[in-house]
C-alpha cells in the first residue's frame, strides 16, 4: 500500500475537457501522472463514486470551497480521482461546479487505485473494485502527507485536513 514518502505510481488518469486548448481535445484526455506531478504540489483526494451522497454533499464541496485556500498554501493544482469514466467524471464536475478549482480525474479500470493499493471493493453494493476514501498531498511526485479514512467514514480525508497540512508543509 502507498505510504508517506513513495512515488505515485506509474499511470494514467482520464480527465474530460470541456474547451479545447492547451494541447487538449474537448472530451477525454489521458494523463500521464508522472509528467502531470512533475514539479508540482498537488492535492489529491480519492473517493469511492460519482453522484455518491457523501461525495457530493461532503468529499467535493468542501475542496470546491477550500481550493483558493489550498492554492493561497502553495498548492499548485487538486485533483478528485475516482473509479467512474471520464465522461461520468465530467459531468459530476459541471454539477459540482468544479471548473477551474478541482481537476475530475478519472480512473475507469481501477488501475491507479490498484496500483496503490488503496482500493475498497463494493461488489457486495454492485459497484465492483473501487478507491478508498483517501486525500494526500503530493510534491513532485511523492506523498507527503497521506490520509486514509476507514470503511465507511469520513473523518481526515476532508478539504480542512489537507489544507492544515498544506499549511504546515510550507512553514
Amino acid at each position: 500500500m502507498l505510504k508517506v514518502g513513495d512515488k505515485l505510481p506509474a499511470g494514467n488518469l482520464q480527465e474530460f475537457i470541456e474547451v479545447e486548448g492547451n494541447g487538449c481535445s474537448i472530451g477525454p484526455n489521458t494523463f500521464d501522472v508522472a509528467k502531470l506531478t512533475a514539479g508540482k504540489k498537488v492535492a489529491v483526494f480519492a473517493l469511492p463514486g460519482a453522484y455518491t451522497p457523501t461525495c457530493s454533499a461532503k468529499h467535493v464541496p468542501g475542496y470546491v470551497e477550500k481550493a483558493a485556500a489550498l492554492k493561497a498554501a502553495g498548492v499548485d493544482e487538486i485533483w478528485c480521482i475516482s473509479v467512474n469514466d471520464a465522461f461520468v467524471m465530467g459531468a459530476w464536475g459541471r454539477d459540482q461546479k468544479t471548473t477551474g478549482k478541482v481537476r475530475m480525474m478519472s480512473d475507469g479500470n481501477a488501475d491507479f487505485a490498484k496500483a496503490t493499493g488503496l482500493t475498497l471493493d463494493l461488489a457486495a453494493h454492485g459497484m465492483g473494485l473501487r478507491s478508498n476514501r483517501y486525500s494526500m498531498l503530493v510534491v513532485d511526485g511523492v506523498v507527503k502527507t497521506l490520509n486514509v479514512e476507514a470503511p465507511g467514514k469520513f473523518e481526515v480525508s476532508d478539504a480542512d485536513t489537507l489544507l492544515r497540512q498544506a499549511k504546515e508543509a510550507r512553514a
